[in-house]
């Protein structure tokens, strides 16, 4: 069981960024995940969706964000990435160069958002990296297909919002994370959204997740080192 970090790349600039992801590793997270900016970020709240608008107004050349996750991958070598990326940012960049730029840097694990179609998603899987897919907190069906059919990562909502409806039989995340691994799903679950106190990490470790994404309760000390890396070392503690 582990934490899984968000390191919103380029923010405030490239260099704080990379200082950051090494503070991360210092106070022990080993899964971090990484995004590629959006300059169409519709799927993210204020908050992400403002650090990703300063980053690229400081830096817009996405060359630069892969040199910076080439250097995360040379000088972390015992942390993993998983690389976040809008289908939009993927056609900017163009497919064919994201697809080598991580098979070339072993970026296996990718979290591809925005999609227009599944067009890109296959081309994407075809050429042997692994796809993420989410699902909502009450196992909607079509997801939980979608899901069946892919190959990466499930990325499991660990929390439901209060109006968000619950499912019938599978009451909560360990119903859920049981119902999955009994219908063949054997890859790793990851569980996020919901998850900002440490006890958050022990509810998804004894439900059975491999990880859990922690965010905005990381971010949000991100101007006070000392802070930042204790909590993380909290997070870190109860996995």
């Amino acid at each position: 069981m582990e934490i899984i970090c968000y390191l919103s790349s380029g923010y405030p600039t490239i260099e704080a960024s990379i200082e950051v992801a090494k503070d991360y590793a210092k106070a022990g997270c080993r899964i971090m995940e990484v995004d590629f900016p959006s300059r169409d970020p519709y799927l993210e709240g204020e908050y992400i969706a403002g650090r990703m608008k300063q980053a690229l107004k400081n830096c817009d050349d996405y060359n630069k964000y892969m040199e910076l996750i080439v250097n995360l991958k040379r000088n972390l070598p015992d942390v993993k990435l998983l690389v976040l990326a809008y289908e939009n940012t993927v056609e900017e960049i163009g497919v064919d160069k994201f697809i080598k730029f991580c098979l070339d840097n072993d970026l296996k694990d990718i979290l591809l958002v925005g999609l227009k179609d599944d067009t890109i998603k296959n081309r994407i899987i075809d050429a042997g990296l692994l796809v993420s897919c989410y699902i909502q907190f009450h196992l909607p069906k079509e997801e939980v297909e979608l899901a069946m059919k892919s190959n990466g990562f499930v990325y499991l909502q660990a929390k439901p919002y209060s109006e968000q409806p619950v499912n019938d039989k599978y009451h909560t995340l360990k119903d859920a994370i049981g119902y999955l691994r009994e219908i063949g799903i054997d890859r790793p679950i990851y569980c996020g959204v919901g998850v900002h106190e440490p006890k958050d990490v022990t509810m998804v470790k004894e439900a059975g997740a491999d990880a859990a994404f922690v965010g905005s309760a990381i971010l949000k000390l991100h101007e006070d080192k000392a802070a930042m890396m204790e909590k993380i070392k909290e997070f870190k503690a109860m996995c």
